[in-house]
């Protein structure tokens, strides 16, 4: 591949902000999204949970963890709580210390989807929203269809159907979305321990893009992505190194947690910079 090659691939990476912007301030956060809004990411990368009295909610667990959320009371489940109950915990005051640059915002509450589907305005960005949801916790969440339905609902209450995609590694709610709603692009998540060829995953799940671990990508399985139509998009890569093994692979997008960092790169790659060889 050649260094003009590369520059041109990497000017065309679509970036997805992980939890907003984890690696600098508190994830699936307001401040976290317009970080990355600001930074000019191409999409919100987000998590849904359900409260009580069904409201959906950001928050990657369904659990609030006690290394991040701190001052509520009571249980820290997230389905047996109210909206208003869940709204006194702080989720801000907490550093994650798997992220050493993240900065607090003491007061961070957990917002509610709604509340972020409302920072539209600011951009043209698009919402990557992922369900969280197990068959083996059915307690944690509302039925497959009924999360489908709650999400369509905010999303189409605001206009945004063209903005979003839908993504999850329990295939249920993609099926309920593509039944409510078959113009929502979806994306198909798989862990490192997923050995499916992605042709049976895209068939299995009814996604039109793939998001893998990012260990997973070499050349050639995303230039079979792409000889039948699917996108690539892995996760979740904060590694100059490992952005640039991918970018050369030829994959459509990124998922990181430092947006603007990897903004910084795929911006910057001069042609002095080798790109680096491909793998087989």
């Amino acid at each position: 591949m050649t260094t003009t090659a590369f520059v041109l691939m990497a000017a065309s990476i679509v970036v997805h902000g992980h939890r907003g912007a984890r690696g600098v301030l508190p994830e699936n956060t307001i401040p976290a999204f317009e970080h990355a809004i600001d930074a000019g990411a191409n999409y919100l990368e987000l998590d849904l949970a359900v409260t009580r009295d069904n409201v959906l909610v950001v928050s990657h667990d369904a659990v609030l963890p006690e290394s991040i959320c701190t001052g509520g009371a009571g249980t820290r489940v997230i389905r047996e709580m109210t909206l208003a109950q869940l709204k006194q915990w702080d989720c801000g005051s907490r550093a994650n210390p798997a992220f050493p640059r993240q900065k607090t915002v003491p007061g961070t509450r957990v917002p509610t989807f709604d509340e972020v589907l409302a920072l539209a305005d600011r951009g043209s960005f698009g919402f990557n929203i992922e369900t969280k949801i197990s068959a083996k916790r059915p307690e944690l969440t509302p039925s497959p269809d009924e999360f489908a339905r709650l999400i369509y609902d905010a999303v189409h209450k605001r206009g945004l159907e063209n903005r979003v995609l839908v993504q999850s590694f329990d295939f249920r709610t993609l099926h309920a979305m593509k039944r409510i709603a078959p113009a929502i692009r979806l994306n198909a998540l798989i862990g490192r321990e997923d050995t499916r060829d992605w042709a049976v995953v895209a068939q299995e799940s009814g996604a039109g893009c793939i998001a893998p671990e990012y260990v997973l990508v070499t050349p050639e399985r995303v230039r079979k992505a792409h000889a039948i139509g699917l996108t690539v998009v892995p996760w979740t890569v904060n590694d100059a190194a490992e952005w640039d093994r991918l970018i050369a692979a030829g994959v459509d997008g990124i998922i990181t947690d430092d947006p603007a960092a990897l903004l910084a790169h795929l911006h910057s790659a001069p042609p002095s910079r080798a790109a680096p060889p491909q793998r087989p």
